[in-house]
């Protein structure tokens, strides 16, 4: 199994959900977070000309576990979702999962995500 994060812009979530319930992935979480990268925030022109500079900006963080036999589906179906082609598009990260258990059941494994 494998846990894949993906840092996605906020407007994207509802496109993101929708492509993963469309391959059958109904389990994921997301979180608010804050954040900067290539992007390093952007620029504002406030009252008077003065430039305000804001460099942490809004993201989601999508977490979902799938098999190791899903997750090149998963992550073509986010590139896809969340793409606009312009910076700050996010990233997505893989890492493995040594075991799941479902606290309801107590079953483990691929079963229990």
């Amino acid at each position: 199994m494998k846990k894949i994060e993906a840092i996605i812009r906020p407007e994207k979530l509802n496109e993101v959900k929708s492509a993963l319930d469309d391959l059958g992935f109904h389990g994921m979480n997301f979180i608010q977070v804050t954040g900067r990268g290539a992007q390093r925030g952007v620029v504002h022109q406030g009252r008077g000309g003065q430039a305000v500079t804001v460099d942490m900006l809004p993201k989601l963080k999508l977490e979902v576990v799938v098999s190791d036999m899903a997750v090149e589906r998963v992550i073509d179906a986010i590139i896809q979702a969340a793409r606009t082609g312009n910076i700050g598009d996010g990233k997505i990260f893989v890492s493995p999962i040594e075991e799941a258990i479902r606290v309801r059941t107590g079953e483990r494994g691929e079963v229990a995500v």
